[in-house]
């Protein structure tokens, strides 16, 4: 490995020299199936056609402008994702860490231009994640990701998870609550809708804004095109990113008319965002995804990986704690290290994503066939009774 980087990654000794479909290929022709889709980014699977043929002829044409001009592509992504969701307004940016940090900077704007600046402050709930950049590690407020970065950030309170938590830690000063709707970096941590509709309630109740960080739940992950969905509540505002480009870097920030309004010229902006190779991505990807019957597909599918993973589970009680869920965002709890996981299914030549509460998030393609399901469960239990065996043998 180069020594020429820096020392932020933990790397594994593989490297990738083309990808089709589910799976990933070495250079000397070894082939991985891909369930952890590049931490839930390769939406469509690798060198989709369809978004290959978009990137491909604009790459052509033009690459970047800036946000100094009208760019059509970005018009278009944008108008598709309000038609589609419960927003009227979006923004555009690179990143799940920078659009956390527009969906909080639109929070505090609307009550600074509503006469109540002093509501600046963001509920979260532990167990989060939003980000990397100094901002996001106050949200997210893990002691790990924190150290030696100096001062916190002001702004952020996080709470226990429950709506009672969230109530308490109201204060004259609160501007909104933010939270994920699968808490994916602590090990696929479901919110139970109850909890979100009763925070929804509580923003309601005391004039607040309701934040959802879909940037890992978005785009289809969870078989709806946002996990909100599922609910029956609606959201102010919503992050996303991942899947949005399909593999393109990507973000975006969706919010109401209202919530937004403090979002004028000037107050937020980007040299990248919007590029229109992003912006063609994003369009590729929501060609494909409101094709009719895509979501139908994910959720067909990934039930039936679900029951899979649920009978491997009866089958080795000795390896596998816990399965869980929703889509094709899923997570096996061990009963051994998840790294010793890890590396038992990289050796049957199948990746997955470590996460918290000692859990490996399997993160297929949404196009995944089952074909490529059945492969995937061999192989899981290929590894499994290794691991059983070599307990056996060790006891």
């Amino acid at each position: 490995m180069s020594e020429a980087l820096m020392s932020t990654y933990a790397r594994q000794d593989l490297a990738f020299e083309r990808g089709e479909g589910s799976y990933l290929f070495t250079a000397d022709g070894r082939r991985y199936l891909d369930f952890g889709s590049g931490i839930a980014v390769t939406a469509l699977g690798h060198a989709h056609p369809h978004l290959v043929k978009a990137i491909q002829e604009q790459a052509a044409k033009l690459w970047h402008t800036s946000n100094l001009f009208r760019i059509p592509e970005q018009e278009k992504l944008a108008e598709r994702l309000v038609a589609n969701s419960f927003a009227d307004k979006a923004f555009f940016c690179n990143s799940g860490a920078e659009a956390n940090e527009g969906a909080v900077k639109v929070a505090r704007k609307y009550f600074a231009v509503s006469g109540k600046p002093e509501k600046f402050r963001i509920i979260t709930f532990d167990g989060a994640f939003h980000g990397r950049t100094l901002g996001m590690l106050a949200a997210t407020n893990n002691a790990k990701y924190l150290e030696g970065f100096g001062p916190k950030v002001e702004g952020f309170d996080q709470v226990a998870f429950s709506v009672k938590a969230a109530k308490d830690a109201i204060t004259p000063e609160t501007a909104a609550i933010m939270i994920e709707p699968i808490q994916g970096e602590s090990g696929i941590r479901s919110v139970p809708t109850e909890m979100l509709r009763g925070l929804r309630q509580l923003c309601d109740e005391h004039g607040l804004l309701l934040i959802l960080d879909e940037i890992q739940t978005g785009m289809g992950r969870t078989g709806k095109l946002f996990a909100y969905e599922w609910s029956g509540i609606e959201p102010d505002i919503i992050s996303l990113a991942k899947g949005l480009g399909g593999g393109f870097p990507v973000g975006a920030v969706l919010a109401t008319k209202e919530a937004a309004k403090g979002m004028t010229p000037g107050t937020h902006g980007t040299t990248f965002g919007g590029n229109i190779m992003a912006m063609t991505a994003g369009n590729a990807v929501l060609d494909v995804m409101l094709e009719p019957g895509f979501f139908d597909g994910v959720q067909k599918r990934s039930s039936y990986f679900m029951q899979q993973l649920v009978m491997l589970k009866d089958r080795y009680p000795e390896v596998i704690e816990d399965v869980r869920g929703q889509g094709f965002l899923m997570a096996v709890k061990t009963k051994i290290p998840n790294t010793e996981f890890q590396t038992a299914l990289r050796d049957e030549h199948v990746l997955g994503v470590l996460a918290g509460d000692n859990t490996l998030r399997l993160i297929p393609p949404l196009t995944v066939p089952e074909k490529d399901i059945a492969e995937g469960i061999h192989r899981l239990e290929a590894a499994c009774q290794k691991l059983t065996d070599k307990s056996k043998a060790a006891a």
